[in-house]
């Protein structure tokens, strides 16, 4: 797979997961997630598989310092109900991160490992995320705003729209990347987390 290069360095996310561990799937139970690895799952990369890869990033380590993230420990919840505009793919990247999901994930073994019900849309918060520590209470709360540095609407109806041209539709995908590297460039601008 050949894939733009600034996905090398972008710092992936660790978090520890006991369930790894049980099941032998990682012998230390230390799960890293790299942004590529975000991008095969949601099949592609934008401003929403970056800014909800760096809210988790943010969030995170606002959670837990310098320890371990605990995946599967962490409740997701979204502002947005999950059908409108991309939401689903919000919850889908947080979900693969976190591992929390809705009802449909791993039910756990004797009352350990449980993945359902740890992730909510249309949650009557004032962000457009926030992460919960399920073993503190601890919560963050998530904003994102690309537009402060992107308008990747812009840059979309540049192939799309009625204006487009051969050259920008064949430059699109360049254009595309590059608006994604200024989002994870400029993280501290477009991310706000509050505790």
């Amino acid at each position: 797979m050949k894939y733009p290069d600034f996905f090398n360095t972008i710092s992936p996310i660790i978090l520890k997961d006991d369930l790894a561990k049980f099941l032998g799937s990682s012998q230390d139970g230390i799960i890293e997630i790299s942004y590529l690895e975000i991008v095969k799952m949601a099949g592609h990369s934008c401003g929403v598989t970056s800014g909800t890869y760096i809210m988790a990033q943010k969030g995170l380590k606002a959670l837990y310092g310098n320890d371990f993230p605990k995946r599967g420990e962490i409740k997701v919840e979204l502002q947005k109900n999950l059908e409108e505009g991309n939401t689903g793919v919000f919850g889908s990247v947080m979900s693969n991160i976190t591992g929390a999901t809705t009802n449909m994930g791993f039910g756990g073994i004797q009352g350990k490992f449980n993945r359902r019900n740890l992730m909510f849309f249309g949650a009557d918060i004032p962000s457009d995320i926030r992460l919960t520590r399920l073993d503190t209470g601890k919560s963050v709360d998530l904003y994102y705003t690309p537009g402060k540095v992107v308008n990747p609407r812009d840059i979309l109806m540049s192939a799309i729209g009625p204006n487009s041209t051969e050259e920008s539709k064949k430059t699109f995908p360049v254009r595309w990347q590059e608006m994604v590297k200024t989002i994870f460039n400029n993280a501290d601008e477009v991310v706000m987390v509050k505790e």
